[in-house]
């Protein structure tokens, strides 16, 4: 069972796989689609994140991506984690 949840928008998504790196469960992939920009956003695989947050905060794109934990913190790439 996944503590968290990452959820991407893959039009801020640049590609740039930094997140993908740096994820320690190794839970994110690059997509086989491209964006309209023509990068391979990355991509959640469904389960397993344990909802570190170590994907948003290496993430240079602010908004690209959430990382939602089970307790109810989110985390927003450029901004805090907070409660929702």
């Amino acid at each position: 069972m996944s503590r968290g949840n990452v959820q991407f928008r893959e039009d801020e998504c640049k590609g740039c796989a930094l997140c993908i790196e740096a994820c320690p469960p190794k839970v994110l992939r690059q997509a086989e689609r491209l964006n309209h920009y023509g990068f391979h956003p990355a991509e959640y695989m469904g389960e397993g994140c344990t909802g570190c947050g170590i994907c948003f905060y290496c993430c240079p794109e602010p908004g690209a991506l959430t990382v939602f934990v089970a307790d109810g913190a989110t985390a927003t790439a450029g901004g805090p984690k907070s409660k929702v």
